[in-house]
């Protein structure tokens, strides 16, 4: 772990040059990278309040969506993650039933490939319906092509709205390097959280997660998202440094825990 914070630290300093940014944003990628993270007692109740309840699936119907607001509020789960069109439905239970859970959604999903213009508007129009939270996919091609400069501008197109932004890195579908350039990108264009993946074209790993938590720090959040179906497997991402679950089996997981 220690060569690959020294390899972040490095590759900090060499990108805010490329992005043309004030050296302060490398610094303060040393500070996040000498926290040293201590996972949490684990629970049934605090992994469910680490849980974003999740349905995401193209055909996801009203009333799955009210379901999966009833199974928060009685589960004490910490969001729901909903698809964009199903935001409004969702805060107006939230407030008829004067429940607590947050309200996430996802945008340019799942392939992270939309226009800097369509992502704004996207994001806009989520915070403007009730989203608490953003869960937006960066622009995989960019990394992928090495247009680092092109992908921050884009990805810092929408972080402007009041809602925590959870940037989604799809890191199975990264190299090692390309992973630690997105975990960068995205701390340097205001993510509040990074992510490690969609559940649709990838799954969170153990090692994902370490070194999302290197670049994080303790002063952003880490969601592991996909592939988590168990109760071992929720408790290794906590334990590997993540504070937030992106889970569509948080019931079954409560049930049997």
């Amino acid at each position: 772990m220690e060569n690959l914070k020294k390899k972040i630290a490095k590759r900090a300093k060499e990108l805010v040059k490329i992005l043309e940014i004030s050296p302060v944003e490398a610094e303060k990628i040393e500070e996040n990278l000498s926290f040293s993270y201590s996972a949490p007692k684990i629970s049934k109740k605090t992994a469910a309040n680490a849980i974003d309840h999740t349905i995401l699936s193209f055909n996801a119907a009203e009333e799955d969506v009210l379901r999966i607001c009833r199974e928060a509020r009685d589960f004490g789960f910490k969001a729901v993650c909903i698809n964009p069109m199903w935001v409004k439905t969702a805060a107006a239970f939230r407030s008829e039933n004067n429940a607590k859970f947050l309200i996430a959604t996802v945008i340019d999903f799942p392939l992270g490939a939309s226009t800097a213009a369509a992502k704004t508007a996207e994001s806009v129009t989520a915070a403007l319906d009730g989203a608490d939270e953003i869960d937006v996919v960066i622009n995989i091609g960019l990394i992928k092509s090495r247009k680092l400069k092109e992908c921050f501008k884009l990805l810092k197109s929408t972080t402007k709205t009041k809602a925590y932004i959870k940037v989604i890195l799809e890191t199975s579908a990264l190299s090692e390097e390309e992973k630690i350039d997105a975990a960068l990108i995205a701390v340097f264009a205001g993510a509040d959280m990074l992510k490690t993946s969609t559940g649709v074209n990838g799954k969170a790993t153990v090692e994902d997660v370490k070194l999302l938590r290197a670049v994080a720090g303790k002063r952003l959040g880490v969601k592991a998202a996909g592939g988590i179906r168990d109760k071992e497997t929720l408790i290794a991402m906590m334990q590997a440094g993540a504070d937030r679950i992106g889970c569509s089996s948080s019931v079954s997981i409560m049930e049997n825990w």
